[in-house]
């Protein structure tokens, strides 16, 4: 592999190629993403002043033979000198990966169709842009059983699955939830309805949550806040729900209404 390193103090070096992790939850969990292909890639930690947390991680991550390294602040300081101002916020531990290719859980919709359970729910974001919401959606996903999470191309966050904010937001989920990227949303509610899923678009006008039972296989549609679903993958739907809410602003943050009905729908799954 051919990369090109950036030198940083006491030869500590950091190369084009490589992805940085910061924040508890997305080293601990990319750490147990990554460490059963550790023939393909290299993990390393750097720490400074390790504090209690960081030396469980650190604990962790020695007993299944990562190298770990105490450098000063200022080396950690470049090591996230290119992610943004959110993720710089290191907390004291970073973790490098080297010769990623692609994330076991990055998927193909039509392959991932074709081996669907019976029982699925699927979340597909439309426009929403900002990588803390959908990293929220991510770790909501994580907790309350949803299968899959598409996300468009265009109009979304670029490189979801790898984006630094999307990881640390989601807790690390975002290195378990399969994602699928597609380059047509509509088509992907075509698939989705082709293989018995019902869509439902999540907008105030809609019906009310106590309204619908929702099926074995149910795909939960997210907008943006600012303009919500679009025209066209609105009309797309098989239905539209609402949440019922009492209070004086006209709607929910995405994250939040996606974290509701995820609960609503695996709720009338369990009882």
């Amino acid at each position: 592999m051919n990369l090109v390193p950036v030198a940083l103090e006491k030869n500590i070096r950091l190369a084009v190629a490589d992805k940085i992790f910061t924040g508890f939850h997305a080293v601990e969990e990319n750490i147990r993403s990554f460490v059963s292909k550790s023939n393909e890639i290299s993990l390393e930690l750097f720490y400074s002043k390790p504090g209690p947390r960081v030396k469980k991680i650190i604990s962790s991550a020695k007993a299944t033979g990562i190298p770990c390294n105490e450098v000063s602040e200022t080396e950690l300081n470049h090591l996230v000198s290119s992610l943004n101002d959110s993720a710089k916020d290191h907390r004291g531990i970073v973790l490098r990966v080297s010769g990623i290719s692609i994330k076991e859980n990055i998927v193909s919709l039509d392959l991932w169709l074709k081996t669907v359970a019976e029982k699925s729910t699927v979340v597909i974001l439309d426009s929403v842009t900002d990588p803390h919401n959908v990293g929220a959606i991510i770790r909501s996903c994580d907790q309350l059983g949803a299968d899959l999470v598409i996300l468009p191309e265009r109009r979304g966050v670029k490189d979801a699955a790898s984006n630094e904010v999307v990881a640390r937001t989601s807790a690390g989920a975002s290195s378990w939830v399969p994602i699928a990227q597609v380059a047509n949303l509509n088509r992907a509610l075509e698939l989705l309805k082709d293989a018995g899923f019902w869509i439902y678009g999540a907008d105030a006008e809609g019906k009310n949550t106590t309204q619908i039972k929702f099926p074995n296989r149910t795909a939960l549609l997210l907008g943006s806040e600012g303009n919500g679903i679009s025209r066209l993958l609105l009309q797309n739907c098989d239905d539209v729900v609402s949440i019922p809410t009492c209070g004086r602003l006209d709607s929910l943050n995405v994250s939040v209404a996606a974290g509701i009905l995820l609960y609503e729908v695996r709720r009338q799954r369990l009882s």
